[in-house]
């Protein structure tokens, strides 16, 4: 599954990979990235960079190795914008000395697009901090300083990382007490959001989406005229609702300068039970991951599953010739000599426990790829006989090598079609994946939300990355999980449909075990708001769905510690 576990021995060539994603989080870390908040801009801030939307070219700017030119689309806005392409071992720094006042405070915010762009300031004579965004479309990267006692001009810049494509900069701003060199206005108020729509509900929950406003760093949620939730994207979930009921909701765009006036209401109605996909499932489930392989976990029939395994994820699907299809082949001889037949009266004993048994497609060296209508109607059309044939409940969706929203959308509700309601569908995308909702992971599972079970998003052999407060935590914390499920949670998930993915030991994965104990925190945390780190959620998710491991194996052979303590946990909440 996970990225880091192999089928066989040679599967750990995939390390290469992990260690690139966990340099670039751990960068950031390293960068001491400051919050997002920031105080009202006072009537004498300006914005102190010159030619702040690159309008006069690369006036006042200075790009390393000659890797920054202007380019009149894609634009924020204005007519021009900054394009700057690393290559070899440079990442194509752009930077600019802006004049500051000492003791002072300043915002530093700037519009990007690319696969990895970093926004941040040096020469602060405090704490130099920084931003980064995956997102391959404009996005506002903002953070704060505050400059030392002596300190007259800093170094603001952006740049992009090493092997990745191209990336776009427009509107940089350090918006503060004028040091002299500046000349914009002070940000306003932005402009109402419009387009506020309702993108899908559950009996407890009610997922809103709208259109970005320009200058915007956040918006502001209402509920029935009361405010309820501040988050930085164009969406969001509100939870706690009662079903079958009629609620009126309304946002309102905000930024240093104020807040707008709040958009039309649209009114969203509640469903009378749970509104995800995925049949007779308990409110809190476990998943687990089993090895169709033997790689020095214990060697597993699926009869050894313990019962406290809601879930039980068979790893891997095989791609096959056809584009898009897959094939299922048991490893009878390397799991001691497990027949197709017992195999399969296994998966209907445990479905006759009330037990769920899917077919988990991808895993590192998985190469599915659904790219186009045909793919995706193979796609379905070969899960669906894997279904039939072994008498799976469903389908995981662990691709690690990339996904295309639109078709797999495609290819998933095809075989929902099929299927029907009882279809049992979970993700396990890595952390990276889940950082932005315009990630192809993020969307897809925003499409097919409706008929959607859980996303068991992997927290390990990650590195570093971003929370929902902008704010950069490491793996191996009760933060990490809490921030980073926060992003699903505001993203527009459904409560019952996040779940945190963890490995069950030290040997289940290269980096990012934690105890059982920081994940019972960490769920305690998101449904409770107890056992909390240093981040707390700004509302508790009762609904949350649950935890996941890989795998059933790597927790056999550690004694089944972690299902002991995590799924006893898991089955006590609220």
């Amino acid at each position: 599954m996970p990225r880091l576990i192999p089928r066989l021995a040679s599967r750990h060539a995939g390390q290469r990979r992990i260690r690139i994603w966990s340099a670039v989080a751990s960068l950031a870390t390293a960068l001491a990235m400051a919050g997002l908040a920031s105080a009202p801009a006072s009537a004498a801030d300006v914005n102190n960079v010159k030619n702040p939307g690159f309008e006069s070219g690369l006036s006042n700017w200075t790009c390393s190795a000659g890797s920054g030119t202007t380019v009149s689309s894609p634009v924020h806005s204005g007519a021009a914008a900054l394009k700057a392409t690393p290559a070899g071992q440079d990442y194509a720094q752009c930077s600019q000395t802006v004049a500051v006042k000492a003791n002072s405070t300043y915002t530093l915010s700037a519009w990007v697009q690319g696969s990895y762009t970093y926004l941040g300031v040096t020469g602060t004579g405090t704490t130099d901090v920084s931003t980064w965004t995956p997102n391959t479309s404009w996005t506002q990267l903002s953070t704060t300083f505050t400059t030392g006692a002596s300190t007259t001009s800093v170094t603001v810049w952006t740049h992009g990382w090493y092997g990745q494509p191209a990336y776009y900069a427009d509107d940089i701003s350090v918006y503060g007490p004028d040091g002299g060199g500046g000349s914009d206005p002070a940000p306003t108020v932005p402009a109402t959001p419009t387009g506020l729509a309702v993108s899908g509900t559950t009996s407890s929950s009610a997922s809103l989406a709208w259109g970005a406003v320009s200058g915007a760093t956040g918006y502001n949620v209402y509920q029935n005229g009361t405010k309820v939730s501040a988050v930085t994207g164009a969406s969001a979930t509100v939870t706690g609702l009662a079903a079958s009921t009629s609620y009126s909701f309304q946002v309102s765009a905000t930024n240093s300068a104020g807040e707008s006036a709040k958009s039309s209401a649209v009114t969203a109605t509640t469903t009378a039970s749970g509104g995800s996909g995925g049949g007779s499932l308990p409110k809190h489930a476990v998943t687990g991951y089993w090895q169709n392989f033997n790689n020095g976990a214990t060697v597993q029939k699926i009869s050894d599953v313990p019962s406290s395994y809601d879930i039980i994820a068979v790893a891997f699907a095989d791609a096959t010739s056809t584009p898009g299809a897959v094939s299922f082949t048991l490893d009878s001889a390397g799991l001691g000599g497990y027949t197709v037949d017992q195999f399969k009266a296994d998966i209907q004993a445990k479905k006759a426990a009330g037990k769920k048994v899917i077919i988990s497609i991808g895993g590192q060296n998985g190469t599915i790829s659904v790219s186009d209508s045909a793919s995706a109607t193979n796609f379905a059309n070969s899960v669906y006989s894997l279904m039939q044939t072994y008498g799976f409940d469903g389908v995981d969706i662990d691709l690690e090598n990339g996904i295309n929203a639109t078709y797999m959308s495609q290819a998933l509700r095809s075989l929902s079609s099929k299927a029907g309601s009882s279809l049992i569908i979970t993700m396990a995308p890595q952390t990276i994946d889940m950082q932005s909702t315009s990630n192809g992971y993020f969307q897809t599972a925003l499409n097919i939300k409706d008929i959607l079970t859980v996303v068991n998003m992997q927290y390990y052999n990650s590195g570093s990355m971003l929370g929902c407060d902008g704010k950069v935590y490491s793996q191996g914390s009760v933060d990490f999980l809490t921030a980073l499920a926060c992003i699903q949670l505001q993203g527009g998930l459904s409560p019952s449909q996040v779940g945190l993915g963890l490995p069950a030991s030290t040997s289940a994965a290269g980096s990012g075990y934690v105890s059982p104990t920081v994940v019972n925190n960490a769920l305690d945390c998101l449904t409770k708001l107890t056992n909390c780190g240093s981040f707390k959620p700004s509302t508790a998710y009762p609904d949350l769905r649950g935890a996941m491991t890989w795998s059933t194996n790597w927790d056999a052979a550690a004694g089944n510690a972690w299902s002991s303590s995590v799924g006893a946990h898991v089955h006590a909440l609220p």
